[in-house]
Protein backbone atom coordinates (compact mmCIF):
# COMPACT_ATOMS: atom_id res chain seq x y z
CA UNK A 1 0.00 0.00 0.00
CA UNK A 2 1.74 3.17 -1.14
CA UNK A 3 1.29 6.28 1.14
CA UNK A 4 0.83 9.82 -0.16
CA UNK A 5 0.71 13.12 1.39
CA UNK A 6 -1.77 15.55 1.48
CA UNK A 7 -0.48 17.70 -0.60
CA UNK A 8 0.14 15.16 -3.34
CA UNK A 9 -3.35 13.41 -3.32
CA UNK A 10 -4.59 16.95 -3.91
CA UNK A 11 -2.97 17.45 -6.84
CA UNK A 12 -3.10 14.23 -7.88
CA UNK A 13 -6.63 13.10 -7.14
CA UNK A 14 -7.32 12.18 -10.77
CA UNK A 15 -4.77 9.80 -11.40
CA UNK A 16 -5.11 8.31 -7.80
CA UNK A 17 -8.77 7.86 -8.24
CA UNK A 18 -7.70 5.94 -11.26
CA UNK A 19 -5.37 3.25 -9.36
CA UNK A 20 -8.14 2.82 -6.83
CA UNK A 21 -10.59 1.95 -9.54
CA UNK A 22 -7.96 -0.88 -10.60
CA UNK A 23 -7.57 -2.07 -7.13
CA UNK A 24 -4.86 -0.25 -5.34
CA UNK A 25 -5.14 1.53 -2.07
CA UNK A 26 -3.81 4.47 -0.89
CA UNK A 27 -2.81 5.78 2.54
CA UNK A 28 -2.90 9.56 2.45
CA UNK A 29 -0.99 10.66 5.15
CA UNK A 30 -0.30 13.93 7.27
CA UNK A 31 3.42 15.09 7.81
CA UNK A 32 4.14 11.65 7.48
CA UNK A 33 1.10 9.60 9.74
CA UNK A 34 -1.58 8.23 7.92
CA UNK A 35 -4.67 9.90 8.20
CA UNK A 36 -7.04 8.03 5.50
CA UNK A 37 -7.57 5.12 3.29
CA UNK A 38 -8.32 5.87 0.18
CA UNK A 39 -9.55 2.66 -1.31
CA UNK A 40 -12.68 1.16 -3.79
CA UNK A 41 -16.27 2.03 -2.91
CA UNK A 42 -18.47 -0.83 -2.16
CA UNK A 43 -22.08 -0.77 -2.12
CA UNK A 44 -23.47 -2.18 1.50
CA UNK A 45 -23.79 -6.23 1.40
CA UNK A 46 -26.66 -5.80 4.10
CA UNK A 47 -30.00 -7.07 2.94
CA UNK A 48 -33.27 -5.40 3.75
CA UNK A 49 -34.98 -5.96 6.92
CA UNK A 50 -38.21 -8.87 5.77
CA UNK A 51 -40.57 -9.45 8.71
CA UNK A 52 -42.14 -12.29 9.87
CA UNK A 53 -38.49 -14.17 7.86
CA UNK A 54 -38.00 -16.16 10.88
CA UNK A 55 -41.72 -16.95 11.85
CA UNK A 56 -41.77 -20.55 12.86
CA UNK A 57 -37.91 -20.44 14.12
CA UNK A 58 -38.18 -20.06 17.11
CA UNK A 59 -41.13 -19.57 19.96
CA UNK A 60 -41.03 -16.82 22.67
CA UNK A 61 -41.98 -17.37 26.20
CA UNK A 62 -44.89 -15.90 27.57
CA UNK A 63 -42.78 -14.58 30.72
CA UNK A 64 -40.03 -13.64 28.43
CA UNK A 65 -40.91 -9.99 29.70
CA UNK A 66 -40.88 -10.53 33.42
CA UNK A 67 -38.52 -9.54 36.04
CA UNK A 68 -35.50 -12.26 36.46
CA UNK A 69 -35.34 -11.93 40.67
CA UNK A 70 -31.69 -13.38 40.68
CA UNK A 71 -30.55 -11.36 37.92
CA UNK A 72 -31.57 -8.10 39.77
CA UNK A 73 -30.17 -9.37 42.96
CA UNK A 74 -26.99 -9.39 41.43
CA UNK A 75 -27.05 -5.85 40.08
CA UNK A 76 -28.20 -4.50 43.15
CA UNK A 77 -25.16 -6.37 45.08
CA UNK A 78 -27.47 -8.13 47.58
CA UNK A 79 -26.21 -11.40 49.38
CA UNK A 80 -27.72 -14.63 49.24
Amino acid sequence: MEVINIDQAKTQLSQLLVRVQQGEKIVIANRGKPVALLSQYQESQLSKRLPGRLRGQFTVPDDFNQPDKDLIRLFEGEED
